[in-house]
């Protein structure tokens, strides 16, 4: 595929302390086949499905073990620009703007109301190899308890244009650039333990929604929400055996009509 325009996502990976029990969770629930561990780079394992990478899975570096969660990384054309406007428009920086050999460049960052995500510069890996197919990214979702700061934040750094999702019972927002939706926005309502932190949630796509709950629950993982069929799909929300948050949804099974939106100046 084609390098992502600024601000669209365009990885994702996650950090696993048991990285063979991510391989064979994945592996079950999505179909994944693993590339060879690069230890230059940390043990950096690509998952492949049908032959394109789709992800990548990484053992903890020392200090930063705790409990798994997915990344998202968001395209930039400068790192080190894109850095700038992050700490500009008020998110803290975890890890410094750096190259990875010839693969490009990257940082982590914290948006204000405290959901992790990644920003990649493309050099020679350009990022997801498929999109909207079984075992490939399909869609992600900012979970937040404070929309106002998320809201202002991303469209600064990223020049989002906002479309709020109608609905009597969620506040949720559609970011775009101008044509697709890239992201959504979802307040975190009282059904969120307060333990939980705001969080970017990646959705995975699925030949069959109840098929994977199915395999992830027998594997050890937390139907958290769902199978729910949407006009966008049938999807669950569902935790790893490690923690990590992630849904998976069917695009092929759909039900209703979208709800309306209206632009948010």
């Amino acid at each position: 595929m084609a390098v992502q325009p600024e601000g669209a996502p365009c990885w994702a990976d996650a950090m696993f302390s048991d990285i063979e029990g991510a391989k064979s969770f994945y592996g079950e629930v999505l179909g994944w086949t693993f590339g060879e561990s690069s230890s230059e780079y940390g043990n950096y394992t690509q998952a492949f499905a049908d032959g394109k990478a789709v992800a990548a899975v990484v053992p903890p570096m020392p200090g930063q073990e705790g409990q798994s969660q997915w990344c998202l990384y968001l395209a930039a054309e400068d790192a080190t620009a894109t850095a700038a406007k992050i700490r500009e428009h008020g998110g803290e920086l975890l890890m410094e703007p750096m190259r990875v050999g010839d693969f490009g460049s990257m940082c982590l960052a914290r948006e204000p109301s405290g959901a992790v995500f990644g920003v990649w510069q493309a050099g020679t890996h350009e990022g997801f190899e498929a999109m909207a197919t079984p075992g490939a990214y399909a869609w992600a979702e900012v979970f937040t308890r404070e929309p106002e700061a998320a809201d202002a934040f991303f469209s600064a750094v990223f020049g989002y244009r906002q479309q709020h999702m109608e609905g009597e019972e969620m506040d949720f927002r559609l970011y775009d650039l101008g044509e697709r939706p890239l992201l959504g926005r979802m307040r975190m309502g009282d059904d969120f333990p307060p333990e939980v932190p705001s969080y970017v949630n990646v959705y995975f796509t699925v030949p069959d929604c109840d098929e994977a709950v199915a395999r992830a629950t027998k594997l050890g993982g937390v139907l958290r929400f769902g199978p729910m069929t949407t006009p966008f799909g049938r999807f669950a929300a569902l935790s790893d055996p490690q923690g990590a948050n992630l849904s998976v949804i069917d695009v092929t099974t759909t039900e209703g009509e979208p709800p309306r939106t209206t632009e948010v100046s």
